[in-house]
C-alpha cells in the first residue's frame, strides 16, 4: 500500500502536466500544417496559371494561327490539369508582333473559407515571314 502511493505522489505537482501542454500546442501546430499545405497548393496553383498561360502564348503565336487558338489550347490544358485552379479564365490578345496571354482564378482551398487570387501572364513573339 505504501509503495502505491509513493508511485502516485512521485510525480509532484507535475503529475498530468503533458496532455495539458498538448491540449494548449496542438492547435497552433494544426493551424501552422494547414497553412503551410495552403500556401503550397497556391504555388502549385501559379505555376499551373503559368504552364497554361505559356501553352496559350505557344499555341496564338503560330504562323497564321486562327484567332482563340490560344485562349482554346489555355483551356485544355486547365482542363486536365486537375483542379489546383479553381475557375480559370484564360484570355489572349494578339498584335501584329506580340502574343499575350493571361491566366486569372483562385487558387483550391485547404483551409475552409481561405483561397488565394493567382494572376499569370506569358508573352511572346508572332511568328512572321520577314524578309533577309
Amino acid at each position: 500500500m505504501a509503495l502505491a502511493v509513493r508511485r502516485l505522489t512521485a510525480g509532484g505537482t507535475d503529475r498530468g502536466a503533458n496532455p495539458v501542454e498538448l491540449a494548449v500546442v496542438m492547435p497552433a501546430v494544426l493551424v501552422l500544417l494547414f497553412a503551410s499545405v495552403q500556401v503550397a497548393v497556391w504555388f502549385v496553383a501559379r505555376s499551373t496559371a503559368l504552364h497554361a498561360a505559356q501553352s496559350g502564348v505557344n499555341a496564338q503565336r503560330a504562323l497564321q494561327a486562327p484567332v482563340g487558338a490560344g485562349e482554346a489550347r489555355a483551356a485544355g490544358f486547365l482542363a486536365a490539369a486537375g483542379d489546383w485552379l479553381v475557375g480559370g479564365k484564360p484570355s489572349c490578345a494578339a498584335s501584329a508582333t506580340e502574343v499575350t496571354c493571361t491566366v486569372t482564378g483562385r487558387s483550391l482551398s485547404v483551409v475552409p473559407g481561405v483561397s488565394f487570387e493567382v494572376r499569370q501572364t506569358a508573352h511572346g513573339t508572332v511568328e512572321r515571314w520577314t524578309d533577309p
